[in-house]
């Protein structure tokens, strides 16, 4: 049995062909320029995800300075990239993602405010992603200087 194995193994002991490791080299290829635009996008999501958690959690920060101050209009702050706010401000312990820069500007009056939060690894670098207050929450692509 062991002798019958050992000359099978010798007789077809050939190793692979061209075309064969050509076939496996295009498969790779192809499977690699799939999935490396996939990783790519995947990286940009994850950092509009993070913009949009700075966005919520500098509303939440905003809205807890108001419940201190309910009759002072929101002062207009902002925080650059990775770095915290500034205590007696909307801002204040509120600490931005890598790369994230969030601003708020305050309405004319009392309880009205925009925050915006812009990164230029996102999507799109250009796009704002903007919470209003009087609007009900989260906008996309605008910027806060013009909100009332």
């Amino acid at each position: 049995m062991l002798a019958r194995l050992q000359k099978s193994m010798k007789e077809k002991d050939q190793g692979f062909t061209l075309i064969e490791l050509l076939v496996v080299i295009v498969i790779i290829g192809i499977l690699a320029a799939i999935a490396i635009p996939l990783f790519l996008n995947q990286r940009k999501k994850g950092v509009d995800a993070s913009m949009k958690s700075d966005l919520k959690n500098a509303a939440t920060s905003v809205e807890t300075w108001m419940t201190d101050n309910p009759t002072v209009v929101v002062p207009n702050t902002s925080v650059a990239a990775k770095t915290a706010g500034t205590a007696a401000t909307p801002l204040a312990g509120f600490t931005s993602s890598d790369g994230n820069a969030v601003r708020v500007v305050g309405g004319a009056t009392v309880g009205l405010y925009c925050i915006d939060v812009i990164n230029a690894a996102s999507s799109d670098s250009a796009k704002y992603m903007l919470y209003k207050s009087d609007a009900g929450g989260l906008q996309s692509g605008f910027s806060a200087t013009a909100c009332p």
